[in-house]
Parts: structure tokens; C-alpha cells; sequence
């Protein structure tokens, strides 16, 4: 089992940043991918940005990128989400996720942690 928990959600002004870490327990999470996953009121979840920690690629949803940067410390069992030039639509709540490397499941998720952005 791996625990997940999210910090550093808040509220942000347009153009502003935030950065959300994730810290895991239960197992090394070097064995496993990250992922950050968000939900607006009314909305289906929709992927924002994955990472292996095995290696430097990252994967980004086109509505975040250039803009939101994703990183994992294996040693550490953190993980974290840096949003830059934050949007109106950027406005959800931020889940992170757990996966074993090379299974398209994510078999663990946190609580979440609530990102509001005001115009």
C-alpha cells in the first residue's frame, strides 16, 4: 500500500503560482510513476502532468504546459507540482497519484488539496 498526501493548495491570483507537493508512505516510491490529476465543480477528473522517476521524461496536458512543471524525489518519497502564470480555469481540485512504472493504472490517489484562482 502507498499513502499520499497533498499540501500547498490555496488561492492564487491570474498569473500567479503555487506549488503543490505530495508526499508518499508506505513504499519507496522510486518504484513507482506520479501523476497529477484535477477536478473542477461539475467537471470529470482530467490529467495534468505525470513522472517516472527512473527517468527526467514528463508528461504534460496541453492546457498546462509551458506553464506547470512536475517533479519526484525517489529518495525523499516526495513529489511535487509547480503552477506558474495560474489560470481562472486552473480552479479545482488537485489529486495526486501513484502508479507502478509501465502499468497504465494508477492505483493510488490523496485526498486532494483545493487550487482556486480569482481574476
Amino acid at each position: 500500500q502507498v499513502q499520499l498526501v497533498e499540501s500547498g493548495g490555496g488561492s492564487a491570483q491570474t498569473g500567479g503560482s503555487l506549488r503543490l507537493s505530495c508526499t508518499a508512505s508506505g513504499r519507496p516510491f522510486s518504484r513507482f510513476r506520479m501523476g497529477w490529476f484535477r477536478q473542477a465543480p461539475g467537471k470529470g477528473r482530467e490529467f495534468v502532468a505525470s513522472i517516472t522517476w527512473s527517468d527526467t521524461n514528463a508528461d504534460y496536458a496541453d492546457s498546462v504546459k509551458g506553464r506547470f512543471a512536475i517533479s519526484m524525489d525517489g529518495a525523499s518519497n516526495t513529489g511535487s507540482l509547480q503552477m506558474n502564470n495560474l489560470k481562472p480555469e486552473d480552479t479545482a481540485v488537485y489529486y495526486c497519484s501513484a502508479g507502478r512504472v509501465g502499468s497504465p493504472i494508477w492505483d493510488y490517489r490523496g485526498q486532494g488539496t483545493q487550487v482556486t484562482v480569482s481574476s
